[in-house]
């Protein structure tokens, strides 16, 4: 038996089968167990091989998707008071925007959730089978700077054109260039109508053309990002200096250390309100 599973495994593999190659001794177990029709049980070894591409396929496009550490709307904190709500959030998670080529810029301050909700949204197109994209501006203005001297300038810029939704995050951030801001304008003038966007910016239209230095140029790049567009405004604090941590939680002595006695370090909330203070 033990035999006959390792030859089950090894063409398998030469197969290129490798869900099926590291699950078949399971599965003949539970068989064992169970006895499934044979159509059933053949039919449960190709379900497990596709579930195992699918899965890896999927991880393979989020790293090229580039996704922020948190990026799961599954865990998103519906306690957060910032302008949207639940109702919105489930609507925009239905991707049904993103089937009409609709844009979304997340307008608000620093630690509003902008950068989250992106990085949802795009996690969520992934799982839909969406190629989508999330990058930061400085991501972006690399990418455009370098695209016609390295190769993985190019190939990355290729990438852009080619993706159905396109994250970018922190938009006008600080100024630019004027060979990038072309730049930017050429390929948001390219993916126009074929692909979303998603923008994140703590920045108003006006401030647009400040960054970019040129009121023509940030028209018309406006222009095109608004034409099919929701405009979602967050507000409130920053979620992050709401939750912040700190390595000073309340001090217990460790065994075998030294002793501290009765002096304690400050707490978070004595060091917070006196940073503020300061």
């Amino acid at each position: 038996m033990e035999r006959t599973i390792t030859t089950i495994q090894e063409h398998a593999r030469e197969l290129n089968l490798t869900g099926l190659a590291v699950s078949v001794d399971v599965m003949l177990e539970e068989a064992r167990k169970s006895e499934p029709s044979y159509s059933d049980f053949a039919l449960a070894l190709l379900e497990r091989e596709l579930s195992c591409r699918r899965h890896a396929h999927l991880e393979r496009r989020r790293k090229v998707a580039n996704l922020p550490f948190l990026h799961d709307l599954d865990h998103y904190d519906s306690g957060v008071q910032n302008g949207i709500s639940q109702v919105q959030l489930q609507q925009l998670r239905q991707l049904l925007w993103l089937d009409q080529n609709y844009n979304l810029i997340l307008i608000g301050p620093s630690g509003t959730g902008k950068s989250y909700l992106a990085g949802g949204l795009c996690n969520e197109a992934l799982k839909l089978g969406y190629h989508a994209l999330f990058r930061t501006m400085d991501n972006l203005i690399q990418t455009i700077k370098f695209k016609e001297i390295t190769t993985a300038a190019a190939r990355e810029y290729r990438r852009l054109l080619n993706a159905h939704l396109l994250v970018i995050d922190d938009i006008m951030m600080f100024p630019l260039e004027k060979s990038v801001a072309v730049g930017l304008f050429q390929l948001v003038n390219q993916l126009h109508e074929q692909t979303s966007f998603i923008i994140t910016t703590n920045k108003s239209p006006k401030e647009w053309t400040e960054m970019l230095g040129d009121e023509v140029l940030a028209t018309a790049l406006l222009d095109r990002l608004l034409y099919k567009c929701e405009v979602i405004k967050l507000t409130g604090k920053s979620y992050r200096l709401e939750h912040r941590k700190t390595i000073f939680n309340q001090l217990q002595p460790v065994e075998g250390g030294p002793n501290l006695g009765k002096k304690q370090l400050p707490s978070q909330k004595v060091v917070a309100n006196h940073f503020e203070m300061t």
